[in-house]
């Protein structure tokens, strides 16, 4: 009688292969090697191990999603977007959060791509050479969200940071403001691309572009002392465009604190439009992005592929500006 404990992973290593190659040879095997294949269905038959049973084994219904931070709120709006599709179609999520490292999130994606996914959500695309090739060998959809660089062939729905970070700049130096400071995070693709765009618009208007950034996770704490640094670089400084509301805030509180009237003396833009800044007095301009429907669109295709079922890749959701009482 064939032993019942036999696993995926007991025939890899029987066969002196990953156990992700067992699993594309179950999907796909015009993917895998004449020779491997051979040696895999050699042990299955050896350890009688059915290919019918494995392939049954082998489908799952659990989803992979990687996050850069458990800490902040437009990664839970955008798992909540995900999860109200994943969880009515009896999906499961496995999410992990990698604190915007590369190294650690190639490791996830290795470890990831081990278990029996179905789909694999990327909130990032620029991901270690070693990364994207075990992305690139996985035989399951892959989605990358919250931008729309080329994919390479993965799933992308988000919006154009650079042109966000444009308009939001333009919208600042429409207000009169000519000595605008850009405020960035943890220097992430997408902080860089608001930055490029803010950096377009000021030259655009002749206009000299600053850029602070501490490399640390937004928060409300550190907006206060970006604005200190900014006043001691620059005195005449008198707008500010964060990659975040969180840091937005530091700042309205700390010009609050200040004395320094907003908009007249120092105009402050957000980014996503966080219930944070809608809570502040004057509210909080800012460009708002639609994390929740992101996450919704990008699971909807996912289980289209997953289902083999004809689907668009590739879609912008866009955003809104909103000058709040800040601007």
């Amino acid at each position: 009688m064939r032993n019942q404990r036999v696993t995926l992973q007991d025939i890899a290593l029987l066969a002196d292969v990953t156990k992700m190659t067992v699993s594309r040879f179950l999907r796909t095997p015009e993917k895998v090697s004449p020779e491997t294949r051979e040696r895999i269905t050699k042990v299955m038959q050896e350890v009688g191990f059915p290919l019918e049973e494995a392939e049954k084994k082998s489908k799952s219904k659990k989803i992979g999603i990687l996050v850069p931070s458990f800490n902040n709120q437009i990664f839970s709006d955008l798992l909540a977007g995900i999860e109200s599709v994943t969880s009515a179609q009896g999906y499961q999520t496995l999410v992990v959060n990698y604190d915007y490292s590369k190294d650690r999130e190639e490791e996830h994606i290795i470890n990831l791509l081990t278990y029996r996914l179905a789909g694999l959500i990327l909130t990032d695309s620029v991901h270690t050479l070693k990364a994207d090739k075990y992305l690139n060998a996985a035989d399951i959809p892959v989605a990358q969200v919250m931008d729309l660089d080329d994919a390479h062939g993965r799933i992308a729905v988000g919006f154009d940071n650079f042109q966000a970070g444009f308009d939001m700049a333009s919208a600042l130096i429409a207000s009169g403001k000519q000595h605008v400071v850009y405020f960035g995070s943890m220097s992430d693709p997408r902080d860089m691309k608001r930055y490029e765009g803010y950096r377009k618009a000021m030259e655009n208007n002749q206009l000299t572009p600053q850029h602070i950034t501490p490399n640390k996770v937004s928060s409300v704490s550190i907006g206060a002392g970006m604005l200190t640094m900014a006043r001691q670089l620059n005195p005449q400084v008198n707008a500010v465009l964060c990659t975040n509301d969180d840091i937005a805030v530091g700042v309205l509180q700390e010009c609050i604190r200040l004395g320094i009237q907003v908009p007249q003396q120092m105009a402050i833009s957000g980014f996503h439009g966080l219930d944070i800044g809608l809570a502040t007095t004057p509210a909080l301009a800012s460009v708002i992005t639609p994390r929740f429907e992101i996450g919704k669109v990008a699971a909807e295709i996912m289980l289209k592929k997953i289902n083999k079922t004809p689907t668009i890749e590739r879609v912008d959701l866009h955003y809104r500006i909103s000058l709040g009482g800040t601007i």
